[in-house]
């Protein structure tokens, strides 16, 4: 009995795209640091994995394994509250995603990370890409509202510290600057990506300003400044 044919996508590479062999795959993939792919035995499956981005779950070109990051925060939790290992403000919802990117330079070495606000944990993070802090954020947002929606969650919000990529989600455009060459082409596709994602779904997910003057650093910060 011959092999099942597979479908490969790739999400992150040289080209991504969908490809119908291992050694296609590869090329787009082989030296890529942090490139992200994983095969589907139907091309129905591989083509929604592919417009259903950011990817929730990575595989590294390294080693093949899958994982999903679920680094823990320390906790300390409020006295006046149970629903948090966070030392989050009365007001601040713990049911709900912190999300933050990073940036060395502007533009720079660029990642982005999602955590829940419940557990502390590190639901997701990408990254680093040539690129800008407003680009991660807008792209952190989107992989929230990704997340929320694929996993069937409800009644969730997401706190982004930055006014520029709230505005940008809510206008399904991602307004920047940065020239579009090839040192950034992965990142554009990820924008181009994340734009395409932002029109074809609807959501009831809030996007909520995160007051760092008022509640402190969001949780999701990289501690780098």
């Amino acid at each position: 009995m011959g092999k099942k044919q597979k479908f490969y996508v790739v999400w992150s590479g040289l080209r991504p795209g969908i490809y119908t062999s291992w050694d296609e795959c590869r090329k787009q993939i082989h030296g890529i640091r942090g490139a992200q792919y994983k095969s589907y035995t139907t091309q129905e499956e591989a083509q929604a994995a592919f417009e259903a981005t950011p990817p929730i779950y990575k595989k590294r070109a390294a080693d093949g394994s899958r994982r999903q990051t679920t680094t823990t925060l320390p906790p300390n939790p409020p006295a006046d509250r149970h629903d948090t290992v966070l030392p989050l403000p009365a007001e601040v919802k713990a049911r709900a995603l912190a999300v933050d990117a990073a940036c060395s330079g502007n533009p720079g070495p660029m990642e982005y990370r999602g955590v829940c606000l419940t557990t502390g944990q590190e639901m997701f993070r990408y990254g680093p890409v040539h690129g800008t802090n407003n680009i991660g954020e807008f792209l952190a947002i989107v992989h929230g509202l990704a997340l929320i929606k694929q996993q069937g969650l409800t009644d969730m919000t997401i706190y982004s510290d930055s006014r520029n990529a709230l505005l940008w989600v809510r206008k399904k455009k991602c307004k920047t600057t940065l020239a579009r060459t090839a040192r950034t082409e992965t990142l554009f596709v990820l924008i181009e990506r994340a734009e395409q994602w932002l029109k074809n779904n609807t959501w009831e997910t809030p996007l909520v300003k995160w007051e760092t003057e008022r509640w402190g650093e969001i949780p999701a910060d990289f501690g780098r400044k």
